[in-house]
């Protein structure tokens, strides 16, 4: 193993659950429910699901699209701006490098907003590589091109890095790339089909990286404590 690649969204920071609950909120506003089925299609990627049409064709009176989008966008900068890391994060960036392992970033998400954020949180320079999908033409996960760059930066085969995800998008991103996964969902893409990886912690504080790696050395569960843990 020489390299762990991050993904940024939900995984660092839970930016999908305050993302989720922006919508919702706006979307109550207006006397709609928001659809969580229908969203659970978006995470990890763009495109697949319009929360300001589906609200249009719902609202019992006419919305302005701009104003709904500006809603939500106040309502969620105000709600990420104060995220903290997420638990086990710090650990396993410091036991990566303690293992001599590389870092990166593999994200859906533009520069903008994950160099941003990470340089809010102190993080930016713990990685030696950040790929964003700007970095492929726009292409978002599942499409595996942003994890295949990170691997290209990095100089290290797939089967010599390590993805931590927290979507069914991501997953099968890393999968297709032909990575490991390591699945740490938060309260949303909990409700997410994440079985095509490898293995599932309920938080990257649930179990030690040096635990995981023996592990995947000796492709045998290391203790019956860590019933996080699925392999």
């Amino acid at each position: 193993m020489k390299a762990l690649i991050f993904d940024f969204d939900g995984l660092i920071i839970d930016t999908e659950s305050a993302d989720y609950l922006s919508w919702q909120a706006v979307y109550a506003a207006h006397g709609v429910p928001f659809p969580l089925d229908l969203w659970l299609g978006e995470v990890g990627t763009v495109g697949v699901f319009d929360p300001v049409h589906y609200l249009a064709e719902r609202a019992p009176r006419p919305i302005d699209p701009a104003g709904v989008r500006a809603q939500f966008h106040q309502q969620d900068a105000a709600t990420v701006a104060g995220l903290p890391i997420m638990p086990g994060v710090l650990d396993w960036l410091a036991q990566a490098r303690q293992q001599g392992l590389a870092l990166a970033i593999a994200s859906s998400s533009p520069h903008e907003w994950v160099d941003g954020h990470l340089q809010r949180l102190g993080l930016y320079d713990r990685f030696d590589v950040i790929v964003c999908r700007d970095d492929v033409s726009g292409r978002a996960k599942p499409n595996p091109d942003v994890y295949q760059l990170a691997l290209g930066k990095l100089g290290v085969a797939a089967q010599q890095a390590l993805a931590l995800e927290d979507s069914r998008n991501g997953v099968l991103a890393a999968r297709a790339a032909g990575l490991r996964v390591v699945a740490v969902p938060n309260p949303v893409t909990q409700h997410q089909d994440l079985s095509p990886a490898t293995w599932q912690l309920a938080s990257l504080a649930a179990l030690p990286l040096p635990a995981l790696l023996a592990e995947i050395a000796t492709n045998e569960p290391v203790s019956q404590e860590a019933e996080t843990l699925i392999s």
